[in-house]
């Protein structure tokens, strides 16, 4: 019942590409999974940061997106652009940043575009693909693993109230009890009709 993709640039299929690996284990990676995923380069630029990396430059990068569409193309697996977003507005990084220097990242302060794109700024990061296959990896396959899936709710659709035997009459018992302890045994008129408007409210309602 799962669908799974590749994910970021954490992920075994990117490192794989990173450090080498024989075409043959990229290959067996990439077909484990259900759909392959590609990143705005901005996404993955710490990498040419890093003086352990191998990319050097945005081309790096680039070239390691055209592969994974190559092996999709290979394996017959749909490629996706996805944003990886961990905040929803570019300003929302701060959180990120706050969070990574509390955990000691020496790069804390320099957060990648991880927000919510638009289409058409994916479409224009993605451009270097050609407007057909940008098309494809920013909106076909994307809504494509959409549609795969089912939707569901994490909580039930009704109110789904707890179900107390004689509930309603035991309450009813209860208010009025104490609206005749505070009011006597005839209620004023305007306590009948408002206890009673409130209690069919609630009652009607679960």
């Amino acid at each position: 019942g799962s669908i799974l993709g590749s994910a970021c640039s954490e992920g075994e299929l990117y490192e794989a590409i990173i450090n080498g690996r024989p075409e043959r284990e990229i290959v067996r990676i990439a077909n484990f999974y259900d759909y392959l995923e590609i990143q705005p380069v901005g996404n993955n630029d710490y990498l040419i940061r890093s003086p352990k990396s191998p990319i050097q430059n945005i081309e790096d990068l680039r070239d390691i997106n055209r592969k994974i569409i190559k092996l999709g193309k290979e394996l017959n697996k749909p490629v996706c652009a996805t944003c990886d977003v961990h905040f929803l507005n570019p300003e929302d990084e701060i959180y990120r940043r706050i969070i990574m220097a509390g955990l000691k990242f020496k790069d804390a302060d320099e957060q990648p575009p991880l927000y919510l794109h638009t289409t058409d700024w994916m479409l224009e990061e993605f451009s270097y693909l050609g407007e057909e296959k940008a098309k494809e990896v920013v909106i076909d396959n994307t809504n494509r693993i959409a549609d795969m899936i089912e939707y569901i709710s994490p909580v039930r659709p009704d109110k789904a109230p707890p179900v107390i035997e004689n509930s309603d009459r035991t309450l009813r018992d209860i208010c009025h009890a104490k609206a005749k302890e505070l009011y006597g045994e005839n209620l004023p008129k305007q306590v009948e009709e408002r206890l009673n408007k409130e209690l069919d409210s609630i009652i009607s309602n679960g």
